[in-house]
């Protein structure tokens, strides 16, 4: 099975600037608990130019095989939380390809591949993630995309939450994230087929579980699936019932559906 191992500190700076991109106050230090799925700004990967495909993420062919389909999208995960991660202290993750496989959509042909990262911190498994890529072929032009699951209604808590081109590109600079979707408009929009630039698919999902923390306190799990891309310029809610999560978008869509177990 191939595996990819990376080391990093999880650099308490870092996770601050994300408070900050957030409009929160930075209250991370050395020593600090990070947030759930904070680890999502640590053990970037740089690649060479020549090394990157045209959507400005890496070109895949190693742990991730080629498909022979040009679009990413992060199409969702689950997460286990096992201990805290602690700001400003050394730590590993290893990646393992779990499954691969190809299925025909209502779109065209489809290529889902599924990562599994664990993260340690000295001997202690922290977290296990699964991390689902789904790969499709370019828009054809006139072919109709199809209709957007509707949100539910039935929410008890709600947030309404705004989103700029500012704040995807400091996300994607925290994150190093290159692909174009969220920062290059006409590349988003005229090859990619998108109204506008795309907010990440993990940035919802992390909007989504401060929202639980804020709610309820410390995660035992949470499982997330975008069903509905977002653009830039529109104002999204997050939504809680029970367990049950859920972003709608500003026309009734649901752009993303999430399960979030407390501890």
């Amino acid at each position: 099975m191939l595996e990819q191992r990376q080391s990093d500190i999880l650099d308490p700076a870092r996770a601050a600037s994300f408070q900050v991109a957030l409009g929160s106050e930075p209250t991370i230090s050395k020593g600090s608990t990070l947030p759930p799925f904070f680890h999502q700004l640590y053990f970037w990967a740089p690649q060479p130019p020549a090394a990157l495909g045209r959507d400005g993420h890496p070109k895949v062919g190693g742990l991730i095989p080629d498909m022979g389909l040009p679009r990413r999208m992060w199409a969702g995960g689950q997460l286990e939380f096992h201990a805290p991660l602690i700001a400003g202290v050394p730590a590993d993750r290893t990646s393992v390809l779990e499954n691969q496989s190809a299925k025909a959509g209502r779109s065209g042909p489809l290529g889902f591949v599924t990562l599994r990262h664990e993260i340690r911190q000295g001997d202690q498994l922290c977290l296990t993630e699964w991390q689902d890529l789904v790969y499709r072929e370019d828009p054809a032009p006139g072919v109709m995309t199809p209709a957007p699951p509707q949100s539910r209604t039935d929410e008890t808590d709600i947030r309404a939450v705004e989103f700029n081109s500012t704040l995807l590109f400091r996300y994607s600079a925290l994150t190093f994230n290159g692909h174009r979707i969220h920062y290059d408009l006409d590349y988003a929009r005229d090859v990619e087929g998108y109204a506008g630039l795309v907010v990440h698919g993990p940035l919802l999902a992390q909007l989504l579980m401060l929202f639980a923390v804020d709610l309820g306190g410390p995660l035992k799990s949470f499982s997330f699936r975008a069903t509905s891309p977002l653009m830039h310029f529109e104002t999204a809610q997050l939504c809680r019932n029970g367990q049950d999560m859920w972003v709608r978008g500003p026309d009734g869509r649901q752009c993303m559906k999430a399960v979030a177990l407390l501890q």
